[in-house]
């Protein structure tokens, strides 16, 4: 049997290295992309490094993703790669029009003219859905982008399916809801939290500061959801899914588990900040995932709690080791 090679477009991120270690236990090649004349940061990644290959590429060059395909030959593209934090998109709405929408049709077109055998995931997000008209939603519910980051991914998800029924590629679009880890960017609100908690209890700080405590989420955990990626190029025919918990909740519930977590009320430390309230806030969003459950077998693993505990817990590791390296010393965590 061939062993299956897969290119993953945004490695060193979130997503990108939990796909990344699925696919190597399922006996992939495994090759990613990290852009040219850029020092990426492989921390993420780098427990994986001598597993897997990585090539320099830009998702702006349209030649570079061409030369790649054709030197690797992967029979899956995974698409994970974006500037996906949405405040940054306001500042730098073509900046993110061009990485996390036109990139789409770049790698899409490449593909074409390479290998049209290849496998094409897209990573879309429930962001698109933006102002929701009707909750739950689900892969017929329409589109309301509500910010610059959102309307980039609309046209990802749009033109992966022009593609797909144009051109008869494999192409796949993944509308995945919130996902979470303790690899998650800090500037995002979970990892914000956990984090802070963090510094908190080991009184590297006194407060926290947040924005609208009531926006409403539905958040999972990222290694639960790499998998439903995979399952859906794997199908007889390429399809889109809606991937998430089905449950919301507020961001004071996730404040709430986190501070809870370590022995501590969060009403002592977080202090409301307009500064980082949404200048459009989308509406509320909560996943329909019955197709991925039904035709994809997928099921999340990893409820709130125990994602907001393994957050806060491997925070609370990585500044405690900072700590001792520079020869301070944790105080005495409660049990």
């Amino acid at each position: 049997m061939v062993q299956k090679r897969a290119l993953i477009t945004g490695v060193t991120g979130q997503d990108g290295s939990y796909l990344a270690e699925l696919l190597l236990e399922k006996g992939y090649e495994v090759h990613g992309i990290v852009r040219q004349a850029s020092s990426d940061n492989l921390e993420r990644i780098e427990h994986l490094t001598d597993q897997i290959e990585l090539h320099a590429a830009d998702l702006i060059d349209a030649f570079s993703l061409s030369r790649l395909l054709k030197q690797v030959k992967p029979h899956e593209v995974y698409n994970l790669a974006a500037q996906s934090f949405v405040p940054a998109s306001w500042k730098e709405p073509l900046l993110t029009a061009d990485v996390t929408g036109l990139a789409v049709v770049r790698m899409l077109d490449a593909i074409r003219e390479t290998d049209r055998f290849i496998r094409f995931y897209q990573a879309s997000t429930s962001e698109m859905f933006g102002r929701v008209q009707t909750a739950p939603q689900n892969e017929e519910t329409p589109l309301c982008p509500r910010n610059p980051y959102a309307v980039a991914k609309v046209y990802g998800h749009w033109i992966t399916i022009n593609y797909r029924e144009h051109h008869d590629l494999f192409a796949c679009s993944g509308i995945l809801f919130n996902h979470e880890s303790p690899r998650r960017g800090k500037e995002f609100v979970t990892r914000k939290i956990t984090h802070g908690v963090a510094k908190i209890k080991l009184e590297m700080a006194d407060e926290l500061r947040l924005g609208n405590l009531k926006s409403q989420r539905d958040w999972g955990f990222a290694g639960d959801y790499v998998r439903a990626m995979w399952a859906m190029l794997q199908l007889d025919k390429p399809q889109d899914f809606v991937v998430g918990t089905g449950q919301t909740y507020e961001v004071e519930q996730f404040v709430q588990l986190a501070f809870s977590h370590v022995g501590l009320d969060w009403h002592d430390y977080v202090v409301i900040d307009p500064h980082f309230f949404r200048p459009a806030e989308a509406g509320v969003v909560v996943a329909d995932a019955t197709k991925a459950k039904r035709q994809l077998g997928w099921e999340p693993e990893v409820n709130l709690e125990e994602l907001v505990a393994m957050m806060v817990d491997a925070d609370l590791a990585e500044l405690s080791a900072s700590l001792e390296e520079t020869g301070d010393s944790p105080p005495v965590m409660a049990a």
